[in-house]
Order: C-alpha cells, then structure tokens, then sequence
C-alpha cells in the first residue's frame, strides 16, 4: 500500500490558491509575509509532506535553503512558474537532478 503523504504549494496568490482545488495545501505568501518562506518551508518538511511546490521567484531567492531541505528531508521541493512566466529555473533544477541520479545530462541535444 502506498504511503498518502500530503502536498503543499508556497507562493504568492494567484500560483499557490489554484492548488487548493485539488487538494493541495496552499500556503499564501503576501511581500510583506516571504521573509516567512525559510520557516514555512521547513516546517512543512518535518510534517512530513511528500511534495512541496514553490513559486519559481522563490525558489531562485532561497535556493540554499530548498538545497538544505532536500538534502536532510525526504519532501521533494518543486519549482513551478510564477503567473507571469517561467525563468527557466524549474527546468535546470530538474535537469540538475536527473543528472545527478543518472550520471549524465540525458537532456543534452546531440
């Protein structure tokens, strides 16, 4: 049987509330409340969620703390675009991983 771990997604209005349709728990960031992320980020990781999906400008501004999350929890943290666009960031953060995991960049046109 498979592990029902619960998912969240951290960003500012209009990338995080979306989520909530489907069941995610969405945790809404204002500017005046992200120099809340840190915090937010990891206490999501101690409870033990599964996956935890940030909004790509965060995820560029604190990447040494989703590094450190990574790295001591098993919650996967997930860039995803912004309303106003994708900056390539959620990408190269998989890509990174899978070259990682793979040894080579599987991704690399030839």
């Amino acid at each position: 049987m498979a592990d029902n771990k619960p998912m969240a997604a951290i960003g500012y209005y209009e990338m995080a509330l979306p989520f909530q349709a489907v069941g995610v728990r969405s945790v809404i960031l204002t500017p005046e409340t992200r120099n809340k992320f840190c915090d937010t980020l990891e206490q999501l990781a101690r409870e033990d969620y599964a996956v935890v999906f940030i909004q790509e400008d965060l995820f560029v501004e604190f990447t040494s703390k989703v590094e450190e999350v990574n790295d001591q929890y098993q919650t996967s943290v997930l860039p995803v675009p912004s309303p106003s666009g994708a900056t390539g960031a959620g990408l190269a953060s998989i890509r990174g991983s899978v070259e990682k995991a793979v040894g080579m960049d599987i991704f690399a046109e030839r």
